[in-house]
């Protein structure tokens, strides 16, 4: 019997080391790529993972759009696989996923979302790294994927959830020029949210045909909602916004479940020939 139970001990230890490396098998990830990317400007790593679209080898000439998941260790499985259905659906063109990871939740296994993705608040001193992380992202990573991979410069896409959504807005409104498209999923604005509600210098002027999504679920937490609410009401109403907006409200979402929804309608937003026809006209 002891020795019954020791073999099925080791046949389930192997069958878990095996799975990590057998990630062809979940045919949802696609064609899923690593790296381990030591930020020189940051002083820490990020566990990076591209998923590229199918026919990516097939067509060598062919450069892609790609989007940047914040938040990747928990959103590139979920929403790089919900990409894929919507793909096959022809719902979102084809596109190039990454992922932006900690390997971690916590802060003691190396989380620092709460830094990376935040501008500065008199309420927490470890807020406000978010114009590192941006030049992390400028000067270190889309370097890599751009040169790594048939990445297209010029279509650059931004996700983020949350405080992920807080770095999509501070990315919008400092640098409106980098990232060609930005969604905003539930941002947490509750603690510093006068910072996002200001015109920052230079950026109102740039002649950009960049488009910002962001999207509130009616059933997320008040202090969320509200300062998302106020920033949308500002911000609609200005007549000299850098990127064309859209805001929408996630009917029925809470903070949690709201990322899927808010993807699918950012992504088709993004691509509709209503907005590029905006983004052209005078």
């Amino acid at each position: 019997m002891r020795q019954a139970f020791y073999a099925a001990l080791l046949l389930l230890a192997v069958s878990a080391a095996s799975a990590g490396e057998d990630l062809q098998f979940l045919h949802g990830l696609g064609d899923t790529r690593y790296h381990h990317v030591e930020s020189k400007g940051i002083g820490r790593g990020y566990h990076v993972y591209v998923m590229l679209p199918d026919g990516y080898e097939q067509a060598p000439d062919e450069s892609y759009p790609t989007v940047y998941l914040l938040d990747g260790g928990a959103l590139f499985p979920l929403l790089s696989a919900y990409y894929g259905y919507l793909n096959f659906g022809e719902d979102i063109p084809d596109a190039i996923i990454v992922g932006i990871s900690y390997g971690s939740d916590s802060f003691e296994g190396g989380n620092y979302r709460s830094t990376d993705y935040t501008a500065p608040s008199a309420e927490r001193d470890y807020w406000g790294g978010a114009e590192k992380f941006q030049q992390f992202l400028v000067d270190e990573l889309t370097p890599l994927i751009e040169t790594g991979y048939r990445s297209d410069a010029d279509r650059r896409v931004i996700f983020g959830h949350s405080l992920g959504g807080q770095f999509v807005l501070y990315t919008a409104l400092t640098r409106p020029q980098f990232f060609w498209g930005h969604i905003a999923s539930n941002p947490a604005l509750h603690r510093n949210l006068p910072f996002f509600m200001r015109k920052y210098e230079g950026s109102m002027s740039a002649a950009v045909d960049s488009g910002l999504f962001v999207a509130s679920a009616t059933k997320d937490e008040p202090r969320f909602r509200g300062p998302a609410m106020a920033w949308i009401e500002q911000w609609s109403g200005s007549v000299d916004k850098p990127w064309q907006l859209r805001t929408v409200d996630l009917e029925g979402h809470t903070h949690t479940s709201a990322a899927p929804a808010a993807f699918r309608q950012g992504m088709k937003w993004l691509f509709s020939v209503e907005r590029k026809h905006s983004a052209s006209s005078p």
